[in-house]
């Protein structure tokens, strides 16, 4: 699922974001929705708040640039 992301300004950018405790199911569907956001943006790397999520949490594609071979 394409998530929205917020811009510069928004408040949720300024919160202090709470650890992951425990990586379950919710944890999960919100990585894949991240990372789906990621790269519809298109981009290489997408922050939990970047999407409304007080979490310190990230995606990131550490294989962009690499040629396929």
């Amino acid at each position: 699922m394409i998530l929205s992301i917020v811009k510069y300004g928004d408040p949720v950018l300024q919160k202090v974001c709470e650890p992951v405790q425990i990586f379950d199911k919710e944890l999960e569907i919100l990585a894949k929705s991240m990372a789906e956001t990621m790269y519809a943006a298109p981009g290489v790397g997408l922050a939990a708040p970047q999407v409304g999520v007080v979490k310190r949490m990230v995606v990131v594609d550490v294989t962009v640039g690499e040629k396929a071979g």
